[in-house]
């Protein structure tokens, strides 16, 4: 029998699925093979988009209340919902991620994303001040919201679906149209959600989707259009700034989140057990691939050795396997490309001088998995703060653990770091933990807790971590115009 062609994975153009002549393969990092061919979008092709996106905003949905589109939003979500099993799939099959992580998170938050900002926007409130006049008549000023236009959005591969919709769901609550473009590594879950769109009758041209990678393709298309009024992008903190460069000229609106070489900080009145099920959570989750991931681990020293021996212990039962296997802990990196980058640092760090406590290489399987992008999560120990694994962030299941001693010494070395995106503090100090989280210089702390979000709360960076804000009225504000009226009385 002869065996089925790939799947061809197509662009989302104003309301019309379309291919193009160039094409590139997605596959599995699990074992290697070919899920799917995927078209790759030339100048013209993301320049059609960005003309079908500029036409909506003058078309139906321009003309749509917040209720009006807060309702499609939730019409959306009903969408994924209802093809829940087959975005799981997408996800597992492009990432190599658990079957339960994609199922308890990827997919549950991007049905999440689109309620919670239809919800905001329809509830959103404004300024309005009364303003004394000299002929003591006054004047009324109000501020109302305007959409910005065309969205550009370029999403990642870590969270695919997760983080395209992070970025489309407030866009499109605040009546702006989108052109989006997914990692070449992850297409499969951005594709269903075009489908999901079109079922929904979202007017078309208010969602496009273009495949491609990022320089001299669709990414580097999109940031260089003069038809975008705002980009958003979830990334390498080098192509951020590429990006904005890009965007320069053209005065744009940027939110950038980048990347991160995070702290966990442990302090010896932590709740023992707690902390070290935490830090394992946050250094190894979805194999290291989380911007949020704990890179570089502090103990206090008085508790220091008895945490290097339980993290080993954790670590060596991770159970690494099979995406849809029960129990599984961790699967593959995204590609056998982005495995050689993360190995070159398990070299590096072994030529820097750090004792291997845990991994340090890639598990042999002898089956398919062999054919995959798999590496051991890894624990070092003996490397100074400024040793490259220690500054640079390398994206992998990977954390160094160092002894400290006191709360000034720790505050300046996790600041000490070109990053400043996340820090998690372990201490049953509650004064402790509000006076050390205060002069940690990032976008976020958690405190006994790693990755608990809110989603009407901020989320952002510092340093090279990222630009602006989103989450809640943060996003509302900038996928926004927000101008003011005066009314003479």
């Amino acid at each position: 029998m002869k065996p089925e062609s790939p799947a061809l994975l197509r662009h989302y153009i104003g309301g019309e699925f379309v291919a193009s002549a160039a094409t590139f393969d997605n596959l599995c990092p699990v074992d290697g093979r070919l899920l799917s061919r995927v078209s790759e979008a030339d100048r013209a092709t993301v320049e059609s988009a960005v003309a079908a996106a500029r036409r909506a905003l003058s078309g139906p949905w321009g003309k749509m209340s917040v209720q009006q589109r807060a309702a499609m939003l939730h019409k959306i979500a009903d969408g994924i919902e209802a093809r829940f099993d087959e975005f799981v799939a997408a996800e597992v099959g492009d990432t190599g991620r658990p079957v339960h992580q994609a199922r308890s998170l990827d997919i549950a938050r991007a049905i999440t994303n689109f309620r919670t900002f239809a919800d905001l926007a329809a509830c959103a409130n404004s300024d309005a001040f009364e303003t004394p006049t000299a002929d003591g008549a006054g004047a009324l000023n109000y501020t109302v919201r305007k959409p910005l236009g065309v969205v550009g959005i370029i999403s990642p591969w870590n969270l695919p679906l997760l983080l395209l919709t992070w970025k489309v769901a407030p866009a499109l609550a605040c009546g702006n149209a989108v052109v989006a473009k997914p990692s070449e590594e992850s297409p499969a879950s951005a594709t269903l959600l075009a489908e999901v769109m079109c079922h929904a009758g979202v007017p078309p041209g208010v969602f496009n989707l273009v495949h491609g990678r990022g320089a001299d393709s669709a990414g580097q298309f999109l940031t260089q259009s003069t038809g975008i009024d705002a980009l958003t992008f979830t990334g390498e903190s080098r192509t951020g700034s590429t990006i904005m460069k890009a965007v320069a000229d053209g005065v744009k609106e940027v939110s950038f989140e980048l990347g991160g070489k995070n702290a966990a900080v442990v302090f010896a009145d932590a709740d023992f057990d707690a902390a070290v099920a935490g830090v394992v959570r946050s250094s190894f989750t979805n194999s290291g691939q989380v911007c949020l991931c704990s890179e570089r681990v502090y103990v206090q020293r008085p508790i220091y050795e008895k945490f290097v021996a339980a993290i080993k212990e954790k670590v060596h039962a991770l159970r690494i396997g099979f995406p849809d296997e029960a129990e599984v802990d961790m699967g593959p990196l995204i590609s056998r490309g982005h495995r050689d980058k993360v190995l070159s640092y398990y070299r590096l760090a072994v030529e820097e001088g750090a004792t291997v406590v845990a991994g340090g290489g890639v598990p042999v399987f002898g089956d398919a998995r062999d054919q995959g992008a798999y590496v051991q999560p890894t624990v070092w120990t003996g490397l100074p703060d400024n040793a490259r694994c220690n500054t640079e962030e390398i994206f992998g299941p990977v954390c160094h653990i160092a002894p400290f001693d006191d709360e000034e010494e720790i505050i300046g070395r996790v600041n000490d770091s070109k990053y400043g995106l996340a820090c998690a503090l372990w201490t049953t100090n509650l004064s402790r933990a509000h006076r050390v989280a205060r002069r940690i210089h990032v976008g976020l702390v958690w405190v006994n807790t790693w990755y608990l979000r809110d989603l009407r709360t901020p989320f952002g960076g510092v340093k090279l971590s990222g630009l602006g804000r989103e989450g809640g009225r943060y996003s509302l504000d900038f996928y926004s115009d927000v101008a003011n009226i005066c009314i003479k009385l």
